[in-house]
């Protein structure tokens, strides 16, 4: 889309109070790979991705979000997305600068509507990452995030206008109405999607495997080791996906997928799909029913981090 400053989706950042299970979850079973750290803080990659790291943890007293992060082309589209947002009233946290974090770059934070922190960034270096081989199931790349938010139109309305965010597809409920927007900042067909809660949260993190067999691989690692799967093994009509849901130590709930859908932007328009269609939460077939209980996981706890930047 031209004029679009987002360009992909970078790394998702959780802060815990019990932060060395977490570690251990992230580094070992999940398969990501610790690269950087200090004292209560870890950084973490995927081995297939350019990104320094897809995901921070951070030791906190209360469990939050700290924050998701986006990429920019250039350090001119961060200062220009930073002057846009300044002057449309949204709060900057952090002014446009140089960034502490491994790989450095240039990048700004900003509170989105519903309170949680956004960074965007460019200029970050590229880490030296690989092609995984057959079977080997760990994650090449982070997918995107999901957020629950109180008022879904409403916070869809500011990713469109404020951060040029593109409608892909839409969940609906013959009872709940509208479930969940699907939106993109790039071909793929969604980096981010807003889920309908009672709160501002994050609904799940959702981690791209190299392909069919080794989703199903690490789908299998994680139910060998105990780890407790809210949802699936299935396939997504919107986006076309495949999906297993597991929760991590502190209750967040952390997909594996792969075989997302990458659109022809100019020609694509969105779906509204029924969310109480089986056919629509899973194709195949394969995965246990869609209830009450598996949403109220979604649901998380409500997040702490609401309007409050996080320190690092």
């Amino acid at each position: 889309m031209p004029g679009r400053l987002i360009t992909h989706l970078r790394h998702v950042d959780l802060a815990v109070p019990d932060y060395g299970r977490q570690r251990e979850f992230y580094s070992g079973v999940w398969g990501l790979t610790e690269v950087a750290g200090d004292t209560g803080i870890s950084f973490l990659a995927a081995e297939g991705s350019p990104e320094q790291y897809v995901v921070r943890l951070r030791k906190a007293d209360e469990k939050r979000l700290d924050l998701v992060s986006f990429g920019a082309a250039s350090p001119a589209d961060v200062d220009a997305l930073a002057a846009r947002l300044g002057a449309a009233g949204v709060t900057i946290v952090a002014e446009p600068g140089k960034l502490a974090t491994p790989g450095g770059g240039y990048g700004f934070r900003f509170f989105d509507l519903d309170g949680r922190t956004v960074e965007v960034s460019a200029d970050v270096a590229v880490r030296e990452h690989r092609r995984l081989v057959e079977r080997e199931a760990v994650p090449v790349r982070l997918s995107h995030v999901v957020l629950n938010a109180p008022d879904l139109d409403a916070t869809r309305a500011w990713y469109e206008t404020h951060l040029d965010f593109a409608l892909s597809d839409t969940l609906t409920s013959p009872h709940m109405g509208k479930v969940m927007h699907f939106m993109r900042c790039n071909p793929q067909h969604h980096s981010m999607a807003i889920a309908k809660g009672p709160y501002t949260s994050l609904h799940h993190v959702s981690f791209e495997m190299r392909g069919l067999d080794e989703y199903m691989f690490g789908t299998g690692r994680l139910l060998r080791a105990g780890v407790r799967m809210i949802w699936g093994p299935g396939r997504h009509k919107a986006g076309d996906n495949t999906f297993s849901y597991f929760l991590d130590p502190h209750g967040n709930t952390v997909e594996y997928t792969t075989e997302l859908e990458t659109l022809d932007e100019d020609s694509w328009h969105p779906h509204l799909y029924d969310f109480s269609d089986p056919d629509v939460t899973d194709q195949w077939g394969t995965a246990n029913p869609m209830n009450e209980l598996i949403a109220k996981e979604s649901f998380n706890d409500p997040d702490r981090g609401v309007f409050v930047a996080p320190p690092v």
